[in-house]
């Protein structure tokens, strides 16, 4: 494939990175001179120093032959207009812009609902984007999930049935010291373990594997199942009576109306909290327009305006005795260092925002419980919507070796009619689930399922090999 990228900001750079090592062919544009020399440093691909949104520029890069166009740059409404500007001369490029305004998100949504008979037929997507991609949103609901588990873990939703999470195993657990095909003997639950982490190394597990303490499992099980699980590894299960939710910007604001909403459901089902979660929520935000607008939309919440890494205002309130920390502000570094901190005034449980996985695996390793990579989420984002009609999701966990693919097989596919024994290859993918054609939910797999033309996959895979994988299953690229 040929794909233009405009925006030569971290975003585009890893994008462009993952693109040149699947064998595309990459032209990444900026108007900012200096990263532009950086990024030529750093990419075996063309770059040109020019303005994104000029179609004559756009053309010079090849855009006639090009297969799709990516607009990343710090503008949304850039991102937006050019994207516009492509599709009245190039209808059928495929068109991804990355748009942060949620007010944008939204009001596309309900448009595109209330004139859903209009926009069908030969009628072009709003502003010509065929895929908006909002990483705020997910990244939220990301945040929200790891609450779901107590802030004990990060997962990735699979359906309505089934997670991926990350735990770590205690020592002196069940699980600790035992060969890894001997864990489904613990539980009469379904499990599957698709990774492990283990002295700073990640990788596909075999049977053979030992688990063993301070190590990192990604379990994949039902959704029910998750705290059990949780438990078999030696984690001690937390009421989250009190949160406090740091910053109040548009990450914040969707974190909170999600817990909001979530208060029945989740509390009360999870931790046995019949009061309104209002009582024990707080936001805390050092700008006073956020502070004001988040006064103004959560009534019932209390929110203040004040520094996070004020210990007297802390202590003041109390907030060193809550049970869970949320640092979602738009200062990536920042939350880390103030999750850290909080802990050490005597929070026992923290989620932060962080920019990359690189900055997660920092955040782990001082012991914070959880950490959502923003722009990992928008990479993957987008990755999904270029791999092919086949892909319809890609997530990179971990330290960024390992990709979680969701692919539909074809018909021409040479898995095809083959039972999952006959098309291993150890260490290089897993496959998690299969959902059959017509059926609501996924299932884990045995040695012994036959694939079929319409299967829905979720398998995992070294970053290395994502490329042979998909060639392997017949995604289309």
């Amino acid at each position: 494939m040929k794909i233009v990228i405009i925006g030569a900001g971290f975003t585009g750079i890893q994008l462009a990175k993952r693109l040149i090592n699947g064998k595309n062919d990459v032209v990444l544009i900026d108007n900012n001179e200096e990263i532009v020399r950086h990024a030529s440093n750093r990419l075996d691909c063309d770059v040109i120093l020019a303005d994104g949104n000029n179609l004559a520029t756009l053309e010079e890069a090849g855009l006639a032959k090009a297969d799709a166009l990516v607009c990343v740059t710090s503008s949304d409404e850039v991102n937006m207009i050019t994207c516009s500007l492509v599709d009245s001369v190039y209808p059928n490029l495929l068109k991804i812009a990355r748009v942060r305004n949620y007010a944008y998100y939204v009001n596309t949504a309900d448009a595109a609902q209330k004139h859903a008979g209009d926009l069908s037929g030969n009628h072009r997507p709003l502003y010509g984007i065929d895929y908006m991609i909002h990483p705020d949103v997910e990244a939220a609901e990301a945040i929200v999930n790891a609450v779901e588990h107590g802030a004990l873990t990060d997962s990735i939703p699979f359906g309505d049935d089934y997670e991926l999470v990350r735990i770590q195993v205690e020592a002196g657990s069940p699980v600790d010291g035992q060969i890894l095909q001997n864990i489904r003997t613990l539980t009469q639950k379904p499990i599957l373990i698709a990774y492990i982490e283990s002295a700073g190394e990640t990788s596909l597990p075999s049977g053979s594997t030992i688990i063993k303490a301070n190590d990192y499992l990604g379990i994949l099980a039902r959704k029910t199942d998750i705290l059990d699980f949780l438990q078999l590894c030696g984690s001690k299960i937390k009421k989250l009576n009190k949160i406090a939710l740091i910053g109040a910007g548009r990450i914040g604001t969707i974190v909170a109306e999600r817990l909001i909403q979530r208060k029945r459901s989740v509390f009360a089902r999870l931790f046995g909290l019949q009061k309104k979660v209002s009582q024990d929520f707080v936001i805390i935000d050092s700008d006073e327009a956020q502070t004001k607008a988040a006064s103004e939309r959560f009534p019932d919440v209390k929110v203040f305006r004040a520094d996070a890494t004020d210990e007297a205002f802390l202590r003041e309130e109390g907030i060193d005795k809550f049970d869970l920390v949320i640092c979602a502000t738009h200062n990536h570094e920042l939350n880390i260092i103030v999750a850290a901190y909080i802990e050490s005034l005597g929070v026992k449980n923290s989620i932060c925002l962080v920019a990359s996985s690189a900055f997660a695996e920092i955040a782990r390793k001082i012991e914070i419980e959880v950490a959502v990579p923003l722009r990992d989420t928008v990479v993957d984002s987008i990755m999904s919507h270029l791999r092919g009609s086949n892909v319809t999701g890609i997530h990179t966990v971990t330290d960024g070796t390992l990709e979680i693919l969701e692919i539909t097989i074809s018909e021409n596919s040479q898995v095809n009619e083959k039972m999952l024994k006959d098309i291993a290859e150890n260490g290089k993918f897993l496959i998690l689930m299969v959902q059959k054609p017509g059926e609501p939910n996924f299932t884990i797999p045995t040695g012994n399922t036959v694939l079929a033309n319409g299967d829905n996959l979720v398998l995992i895979t070294t970053t290395k090999d994502s490329q042979h994988v998909l060639e392997k299953f017949e995604a289309e690229s």
